[in-house]
């Protein structure tokens, strides 16, 4: 029966939180509550949301008592409606203060600026654009929103679940008296996704209610909470090791440290006791409690993912062509390739995701201004002028290595020139001009060497002396080197009123340093070029050459770069699977960041690491000019050891409903294990699902998989509701290399669709690697057939 399992010692009464009961104050956790900027979001703020010139309704915006989520008034009823009425701070990717949004710009002159506030949010939800009464309420506001994420970013395992338990209980108590009947907890237990017996659930009521008036204060009710919260799973772990039952000495955490794969110190088990445990006396005498190791145990030191590796750990002084480099396609558009929106904000999220190459197609706008958008298309249009600004801006703010401008060139000469002028007025000692004193120019400088710098990748005029040095073709243009990279083909009429793109400015050519494009005229012809050339394939043509000639483009890609971007055909912004490129060498394996699912999620786990930099070396095999890998035909070879991983999906724990799922229904989790890498690695395996338990589902299943070429493998956890009558609801799901897995028991942090946080729903495993005895699998003539999970 759900809740129930063997205590793991009297120290503590439960396994969730302290033995002190009281009521929770999420403004103390957060420690705001003495704020003044969250003391004015409290009581809320009358402002008037925009959504253009002539659009303009007053809306009020008040921070609910839970101190993440923000209501903002309005008339509608429906219930969708009224969800969209509030957000998180967790949901916020920034804020942007004055007129700095599509909307609010054309009202610039016309309303102070300090008053003007835009609301970036992740993923495709809309901003939100306010106009405050007063240029020191919209600071109020910024840096209110900023203080809570901050804060909400910092919070310990132990202040979220009080969060968490908060918001349930604040939903639940349906007349707002901070007292539950036993109507309104099963009301809560339907919320946080739960389907008890009516026994227990009763049983459990009149436990924790010693007034016996049918009603539960809210101290009373946190003890429910937590005794729901209870880990018997992990009270299991604790008995393992523990000498005497009750609580672990520093010696049994060492012998668990040990079988961990850690630090089995006795100074790092006194450390950890010291930073986790709860209770005074355990802690002085030295001791952990089932409390102080479930704390450990859902901390962010004991995730599944190398916390070492959370910093930038890899060598950063090799040439770029070393590197996989995380790199967005048309970063411009919010949605689809044909009427979408251009705006400046896709652009925010990209690089505050770590992205190091983003994409301009840029085509001759109105008074000599060139603009941004997907050519002969619906997709509306952004002044180039704006983009920059924003690049600038945020290019640098959570990676210092140097970004990339990939230019789809479409403009006239005389536009080319205000392009040229608004790069080196904008961005200034921040673009490249010219290459690096003291470095050959012909070769590719690395990350480290370019720290704090912008590069344009485009077409550029040779001088005489890159003449000398290389025999390729000088009159190629940009729209041949790219071969439109995916975009539609103007028709004859429209290509007569267009200005040759041949034609280039000298003043944006010279801008042109180490990332010179090319047409692709087969390895022979790229091999006599410089290593500062780089060509532009589409997803078919660079499959093709994975396939074809694996070796020879993983040699090519040794020293050159190359840039792969999503067929034309992908009209709704879908993506193409990376790992095939990656598994090739291809260093720029440019996606459609707007678009969610199972591509972006290998895009998030590959540059997870590395400190989310936006550069991950590539295996060393990869990097030789004479490299014999082929990920067609993997045999072995240097480079290259395979591993037996053995992953024991134990549990979970709060997972989320989808979205639009019935307030009464339940889910019925199950879990995917995924491999993705050399076609040779790729599988994937499922537990059973379990009825009706979103809340602690067990499972208890073991899987194994012989990874071949571990340093290009990645390792996907991934949570649905499974579904007899239709597909299956995506749920939660985590991505990270094979090489930063970590051994032992640890806690899987579950992500949205979107990539961000879906604290506190996690996943509860065991990982285990060791060496692969036998030798490697030969593949037969035909690959193992890719696979796909149903996007969600």
């Amino acid at each position: 029966m759900l809740g129930h399992g063997k205590k793991a010692a009297p120290v503590v009464k439960n396994g969730a939180g302290t033995s002190e009961s009281k009521a929770i104050d999420p403004l103390r956790n957060l420690g705001v509550q003495d704020n003044e900027d969250v003391k004015l979001m409290l009581q809320g703020s009358s402002m008037i949301k925009v959504r253009s010139p002539r659009w303009q309704k007053r809306r009020t915006l008040k921070l609910l008592e839970d101190g993440v989520t923000v209501w903002c008034q309005s008339h509608k009823t429906s219930s969708r409606a009224k969800e969209q009425q509030s957000f998180s701070v967790t949901d916020v990717e920034c804020v942007r203060e004055g007129c700095q949004s599509e909307t609010l710009r054309p009202m610039l002159g016309s309303v102070p600026e300090g008053r003007c506030l835009t609301v970036v949010f992740k993923g495709a939800r809309k901003s939100l654009d306010l106009l405050c009464q007063s240029p020191e309420e919209a600071q109020h506001w910024a840096r209110g929103i900023r203080t809570l994420q901050e804060r909400v970013e910092n919070m310990t395992q132990k202040e979220k679940l009080d969060h968490w338990i908060h918001a349930y209980l604040s939903r639940a108590d349906q007349n707002h008296d901070d007292k539950m009947s036993y109507e309104e907890v099963q009301t809560m237990l339907q919320m946080i996704n739960i389907d008890v017996s009516d026994q227990y659930a009763r049983s459990l009521f009149q436990k924790c209610d010693k007034s016996a008036d049918g009603r539960l204060d809210h101290s009373e009710i946190e003890v429910f909470c937590r005794e729901l919260l209870r880990r018997p799973e992990l009270d299991a772990v604790f008995i393992r090791y523990s000498a005497n039952g009750c609580v672990l000495s520093t010696v049994d955490l060492r012998d668990f440290f040990k079988d961990q794969g850690e630090d089995a110190s006795l100074t790092h088990a006194q450390s950890v006791i010291l930073t986790y445990e709860l209770n005074a006396w355990a802690q002085k005498n030295q001791l952990m409690t089932p409390n102080g190791f479930t704390m450990y145990m859902l901390s962010k030191e004991n995730c599944v993912f190398n916390p070492d590796h959370t910093r930038v750990y890899q060598d950063m002084r090799r040439p770029l062509s070393h590197y996989f480099i995380n790199s967005s396609h048309n970063t411009y558009l919010t949605k689809d390739q044909l009427t979408g929106d251009s705006s400046t904000e896709p652009y925010i999220r990209a690089l505050n995701h770590g992205c190091r190459c983003v994409e301009l197609d840029c085509w001759d706008g109105d008074k000599g201004e060139p603009v941004i958008y997907h050519g002969h298309t619906l997709t509306s249009k952004v002044p180039f002028v704006e983009v920059i600004e924003t690049i600038n801006e945020y290019a640098f703010k959570v990676s210092p290595y140097p970004v990339i401008l990939s230019l789809e060139n479409h403009c006239s000469v005389e536009q080319q020139t205000v392009m040229a002028r608004h790069l080196r007025s904008i961005l200034g000692d921040k673009l490249l001009t010219k290459p690096l004193s003291g470095l050959d120019p012909h070769k590719l400088p690395s990350p480290e060497d370019l720290k704090g710098k912008i590069l344009v990748k485009g077409k550029r005029e040779r001088t005489v002396d890159e003449v000398a040095y290389s025999s390729s073709d000088l009159s190629s243009s940009d729209e041949e080197a790219s071969r439109s990279e995916g975009k539609p083909r103007a028709k004859k009429e429209e290509k007569k009123s267009q200005p040759a793109v041949s034609k280039l400015s000298p003043e944006l050519s010279e801008l042109v340093v180490y990332t010179r494009s090319v047409p692709f005229k087969g390895f022979e012809q790229a091999a006599k070029n410089p290593a500062t050339d780089m060509s532009s394939f589409s997803e078919s043509e660079a499959l093709r050459l994975v396939k074809d000639s694996g070796t020879h483009f993983v040699r090519h890609n040794s020293h050159q770069l190359s840039r792969i971007y999503p067929s034309g055909q992908r009209l709704q912004s879908s993506n193409y699977n990376p790992q095939d490129m990656w598994n090739g060498g291809c260093q720029i394996v440019a996606l459609n960041f707007q678009t969610p699912g199972e591509q972006m999620d290998l895009n998030h786990g590959r540059f997870l690491q590395n400190g989310q930099c936006g550069y991950t070396l590539k295996p060393p095999f990869m990097c030789q000019p004479d490299s014999t890998f082929n990920p067609e035909n993997v045999g072995g070879g240097p480079g290259h050891k395979p591993a037996l991983l053995t992953v024991k999906v134990i549990s979970a724990q709060q997972l989320p409903k989808p979205e639009w799922d019935k307030p009464s229904s339940i889910v019925d989790p199950q879990v995917w294990v995924e491999i993705h890498g050399a076609p040779i690695d790729n599988d994937k395996k499922k537990t059973h699902h379990v009825d009706n338990n979103g809340f602690n589902p067990r499972w208890d299943c073991t899987f194994n998989f012989t990874v071949h070429v571990p340093d290009l493998a990645l390792v996907r956890f991934m949570v649905e509701d499974h579904d007899y009558t239709s597909s299956n609801d995506f749920l939660g799901q985590f991505t990270l290399p094979f090489t930063n897995l970590r051994a032992g028991y640890r806690h899987v942090r579950l992500r949205k669709v979107d990539g961000s946080s879906l604290s506190p729903a996690s996943l509860f495993v065991h990982i285990k690697v060791s060496p692969c005895q036998s030798s490697p699998v030969k593949p037969s003539a035909k690959s193992p057939a890719k696979f796909t999970t149903k996007k969600p």
